[in-house]
């Protein structure tokens, strides 16, 4: 049969559509999904805050299995469960065609479900942790959104690594899960001024590097927390975009900015396969746990966004197809 029908979501309205799903080309795989991850940058797409030709299926990340294989391809088979987080995007699919340098070997100690929800979640935080600032032991560092998905893992790895973990989290409940990974001081910001006791705890010295997910809101305050010499790492903006930066306002503490993307990170297959390798490690030795607190069938992927969206999350979310 040269066409399949399958099932997915298209973004514009986020609508559930069948649509023809070809054979896969030269160097391409077909993957039949079994679980498919959920992030705040598939609402920066849908919102139309990050580009892309309209319409469009979202989602980068997802694991399932090999259903077919293009001509000619090796070191891919028929029944291999694999993952994938970045580009292409378009995993909010029953079934999809990917590149097949895209996409890295399941190990089988980990759960399909546990590799969807940290494919790209987990390749982030370990670009930020290992390579876009290296934190060491002795280092103090400021998670912002503590108990999200990506920063629920930035807390466990950077206290694995030695370093003291401040988070900041919206509720009671949220300081309460970022405590257990591995945040020293949790600070909610909604009843307190989190540049007061960032300045508090590290008495007045400042912290060496701020991972900043929520842009807008908290963007000044992130800066004013750095010491002399600190990164300020801003990696998302689900409360908008920050306002522009005069570069002298670097300058009276010789600070370093960065906007990175995991994308630039992972654009050869080798960083591809050592930076997926080093999740499943920490996954398979405790390091990491991920939880995840949400699951929906993929036909309701609305109702996954406008929950991440409002905050009435915490940990991973996945979709079932």
């Amino acid at each position: 049969m040269a066409y399949d029908m399958t099932h997915l979501i298209i973004a514009e309205v986020l609508k559930w559509e069948n649509v023809e799903l070809g054979e896969p080309k030269e160097g391409e795989i077909r993957v039949k999904n079994k679980v498919i991850g959920v992030n705040f940058i598939d609402i920066y797409f849908r919102k139309g805050v990050y580009k892309t030709a309209m319409p469009f299926t979202p989602g980068m990340e997802a694991v399932g299995e090999v259903t077919a294989v293009g001509p000619g391809l090796t070191g891919r088979k028929v029944g291999d469960v694999v993952a994938y987080g970045g580009n292409p995007i378009g995993s909010y699919a029953e079934e999809q065609i990917l590149p097949a340098d895209k996409v890295v070997p399941v190990p089988p100690s980990v759960d399909p479900i546990i590799a969807a929800s940290i494919m790209l979640k987990g390749m982030t935080a370990q670009f930020l942790l290992r390579r876009c600032f290296k934190v060491e032991s002795g280092h103090t560092v400021l998670v912002h959104a503590a108990a999200g998905g990506v920063g629920s893992l930035l807390c466990q790895w950077a206290n694995a690594l030695g370093a003291t973990v401040i988070g900041t989290v919206s509720t009671k409940e949220k300081a309460a899960q970022a405590k257990e990974d591995g945040c020293h001081h949790t600070i909610i910001y909604k009843e307190e001024d989190f540049v007061a006791r960032v300045n508090e705890i590290t008495s007045g010295q400042g912290v060496e590097v701020v991972y900043d997910s929520v842009g807008k809101d908290t963007f000044q305050g992130s800066l004013a927390c750095l010491k002399t010499r600190g990164y300020m790492v801003n990696f998302g903006q689900s409360s908008g975009i920050p306002d522009p930066v005069p570069l002298p306002a670097l300058a009276a503490k010789s600070l370093f900015l960065t906007r990175p993307s995991l994308m630039q990170y992972t654009s050869t297959r080798d960083e591809l396969l050592e930076s997926a390798g080093e999740v499943f490690a920490n996954v398979a030795s405790g390091v990491l746990r991920v939880r995840v607190n949400h699951k929906y069938p993929l036909s309701q992927a609305a109702e996954a966004h406008a929950d991440l969206e409002n905050r009435r999350t915490s940990g991973s979310v996945v979709l079932i197809p």
